[in-house]
């Protein structure tokens, strides 16, 4: 399990010494050792390496990482660039499209979007291979709703787009009157007719960037 070694340690550095995380630690060392586990251990944290804190300006929370096979590298909804694009990131990509006008690329690498302040972080960081939510309720998600108060606590603007019922019970933790909270149904292929079209996230929360004197997120992923 690679450290995190940016500017999120020092706020996450109190979790790393609770009974919970040494529980958990020893929990993920053990799965790596004995079954197939997703994201590869280094690419664990990828959603805090790739996006400082002191980055971030869109906040995405998925769940927990894609469990089929080369799919999930530590980013909520991104996959490797050569993994055909998962069903939610398809009505991701048209809700997009429909949105901005962006073009639906031939690949779901999302890093462009982590490298211009969107944290892509899931509640659960770790999955058994073919075994959805399989490390749920094993501490993962007090990591991160302790990444998610981190984020609160930030004395300037920061979008958090909530997709789906999981992420939206996060709102609760969100009381700084500076963000602003984009609800909306999850984009799987079950929910995404029930108003996850037309909820147009991606110029809403640029609106809110420019408005606050914030560059804009170019979303456009571009073929590779």
């Amino acid at each position: 399990m690679g450290m995190i070694q940016n500017d999120w340690l020092e706020p996450l550095k109190p979790e790393f010494g609770k009974p919970y995380y040494a529980e958990l630690f020893r929990f993920v060392q053990n799965e790596y050792a004995t079954r197939k586990i997703f994201p590869p251990a280094d690419d664990i944290f990828n959603a805090f390496h790739l996006t400082p804190l002191h980055e971030v300006k869109v906040v995405i929370l998925g769940q927990d990482p894609y469990h089929n096979d080369g799919q999930a590298h530590g980013l909520c909804f991104s996959v490797k660039p050569d993994v055909e694009i998962p069903p939610s990131l398809v009505n991701i990509y048209q809700e997009l499209h429909d949105d901005l006008g962006c073009y639906i690329p031939n690949n779901g690498y999302l890093v462009k979007w982590a490298k211009q302040g969107v944290l892509m972080l899931n509640t659960v960081l770790t999955v058994r291979a073919h075994q959805a939510n399989s490390h749920r309720g094993m501490g993962w998600e007090q990591f991160t709703d302790a990444a998610i108060r981190v984020l609160n606590e930030q004395d300037r603007p920061i979008v958090f787009i909530l997709w789906g019922s999981p992420a939206q019970k996060k709102a609760q933790m969100l009381n700084n009157p500076k963000h602003l909270i984009l609800k909306a149904p999850h984009p799987s292929p079950l929910s995404a007719y029930r108003g996850f079209f037309g909820s147009r996230p991606f110029s809403k929360t640029n609106e809110f960037l420019v408005k606050n004197g914030l560059e804009p997120i170019d979303w456009q992923i571009e073929n590779v």
